[in-house]
């Protein structure tokens, strides 16, 4: 087995192209939709033509057929700038949609995956209940078979794009009595009859990455709509968050660069005492902690994505990779703030919002904790 840690000249110009795009088209808004909790709905069109929103995905259903290596580079270079956009495109390419692609039948596939690979239509994933947060499988949301459907009841929360989707896989209990193997996906389309969005969260960060919660009022969804084998459901959402938390992974180091480069930038402007902070060795002690954390985590994540582009298990490397990422994350952002100093308090430099924004990072897709238990059950097995 060959061991390289470069990028070929293929992801360097994605890298290239997805860090122009980002500072062109969502960099001068960020503030903007920050303050407003403005989704940029419209973004996802202009995303969609460069790949972005189909970034797994074959070209026969609108993809763009790149792996996780470049899946995880695009992540980061979106949340290098605004870790909102990263959010919201991480979880509509490996949750709604990769879900839908790994489980879906070749006529779900046509139907469901292809326009949202192409950016036409936007995916939500709802795992995460209002009673049910890192033990999902304790979920009340109940699927029973009627008129040759499904009739769905309950509520989830805490949602990206739980206002916005056009298409949304919903994890419901289809038996009771078998607990986590009595779980199945369905496939819950914008308009279905009792499918109504809830409350839209007040977040403290990320808030251009629409948050909401679903209602399911007896929702009938057809037969054809029911995603993957039946009781299967809970099992592949477990194997789908391994691929989803090398996006997070990747969405907490954009946030960590973006706040360290920001941090980098003015130690080397703000004069004190007659010379650059910069020159200060508290200061540069700082920054060779930030940047050789973002560089151990920038590593765990490519072996990550490398190990799932060869199809190997990642349920361990994952974990590590969204567990150390996520908590190096609020750490740079923090010392990214005391190296600005009072300016740093304020919205005028980039990382008081890296650091609002990575917190989320150390609690979706599975808080801290619950990596920390996935990684201590895999050294059990390995």
């Amino acid at each position: 087995m060959s061991l390289s840690f470069n990028l070929t000249d293929e992801q360097w110009q994605i890298k290239k192209s997805v860090r122009e795009f980002a500072e062109a088209e969502i960099k001068p808004h960020v503030q903007e939709w920050d303050e407003a909790q403005h989704f940029p709905r419209e973004l996802f069109a202009k995303m969609g033509a460069l790949g972005l929103t189909g970034v797994l995905f074959p070209e026969e259903y609108g993809g763009a057929g790149m792996g996780y290596v470049e899946y995880a580079l695009i992540i980061e270079e979106l949340s290098r700038i605004d870790g909102a956009i990263g959010l919201s495109v991480a979880a509509h390419n490996s949750l709604c949609t990769n879900h839908l692609y790994q489980y879906g039948t070749a006529a779900q596939r046509e139907r469901f995956v292809t326009p949202l690979a192409k950016g036409e239509k936007l995916g939500a994933w709802a795992l995460t209940e209002p009673g049910s947060g890192s033990d999902a499988s304790g979920m009340k949301t109940q699927a029973i078979p009627r008129d040759g459907g499904w009739v769905i009841n309950g509520a989830k929360n805490f949602i990206t794009h739980g206002i916005s989707a056009d298409t949304a896989v919903v994890l419901a209990i289809t038996n009771r009595e078998m607990r986590s193997r009595g779980i199945s996906a369905f496939i819950v389309e914008h308009g279905a009859k009792g499918f109504l969005a809830g409350k839209k969260e007040n977040k403290l960060g990320v808030r251009a990455s629409e948050t909401a919660s679903l209602i399911f009022e007896d929702c009938w969804v057809p037969k054809e709509n029911l995603l993957g084998e039946p009781g299967r459901g809970f099992v592949n959402a477990m194997q789908i968050l391994d691929g989803g938390r090398i996006s997070i992974a990747a969405l907490a180091l954009g946030i960590a660069q973006g706040a360290y480069e920001s941090a980098l930038k003015y130690a080397q402007e703000r004069k004190q005492f007659g010379q650059p902070i910069f020159d200060f060795q508290g200061i540069q002690f700082k920054l060779a902690d930030m940047a050789t954390q973002i560089d151990a985590a920038r590593l765990l994540i490519w072996r990550a994505a490398w190990m799932k582009d060869n199809k190997q298990q990642t349920t361990r490397e994952s974990a590590m990779a969204k567990l150390y990422a996520s908590e190096i994350a609020v750490k740079v952002c923090e010392e990214a703030i005391q190296i600005h100093g009072g300016y740093g308090y304020t919205k005028d430099y980039p990382p008081e919002k890296h650091w609002r924004d990575s917190k989320i990072c150390t609690i979706g897709e599975g808080t801290s904790e619950v990596q920390r238990l996935v990684i201590a059950r895999q050294l059990l097995t390995s």
